[in-house]
């Protein structure tokens, strides 16, 4: 399914399922398979998918059907076992790790399912820390923008303990859009964001 949106970002998910906002990436016969032998199980068989600048793109599916690992690889977080990925005209899925996470750290947004957030860190904290890891500054207008849409714009002094899952959820969302990245995944509990 893909809604295009054009340049502006838009706050829409879907319950249980992966939900990618792109502005240009491409798999080609991606595939990953988990294990050896008769242990192996295929996550992903030769999946091609063109994400189109400035649109959206749910990928649906049971559990255990492959979506997260489909995010990941389109991400760069993890290679595929054969297959082409490629963000913004780089293919990723043969670069070096010190210059793969130069890619993540500068064009990819990702929102986990347990969203990751670091617990001795307060909101604001925790959504700045990928421009801090970067030695990039903040944007003040961007935060101040993604945080009032993200409604917590009052909780940015709290810690992740004192925050309700939403609240969670939304912090981790705003970390995925501070750096303005190429590309943002955004895994299967985001579908509760409204």
């Amino acid at each position: 399914m893909c809604i295009a949106l054009g340049e502006k970002f838009a706050f829409l998910f879907y319950a249980w399922m992966v939900v990618v906002r792109i502005k240009s990436a491409f798999v080609s016969n991606l595939t990953h398979v988990f294990g050896d032998n008769e242990n192996a199980v295929v996550a992903l068989d030769e999946v091609t998918w063109d994400f189109r600048d400035g649109t959206f793109t749910a990928v649906m599916g049971p559990s255990g059907s492959g979506k997260t690992t489909l995010l990941q690889a389109v991400a760069g977080l993890n290679k595929p076992t054969s297959g082409e990925v490629s963000i913004a005209d780089t293919r990723i899925d043969q670069l070096p790790e010190n210059a793969l996470a130069v890619i993540r750290r500068e064009s990819v947004g990702f929102v986990f399912q347990e969203f990751n957030l670091l617990p001795a860190l307060t909101a604001h904290e925790n959504i700045t820390l990928p421009l801090r890891l970067a030695g990039k500054p903040l944007d003040q207008g961007w935060f101040d923008q993604i945080c009032a849409r993200a409604g917590i714009t009052d909780r940015l002094d709290h810690l992740p303990r004192q925050l309700s899952g939403g609240q969670q959820q939304r912090v981790a969302l705003c970390r995925a859009l501070v750096n303005k990245p190429r590309l943002l995944c955004a895994d299967e509990p985001t579908g509760a964001l409204r």
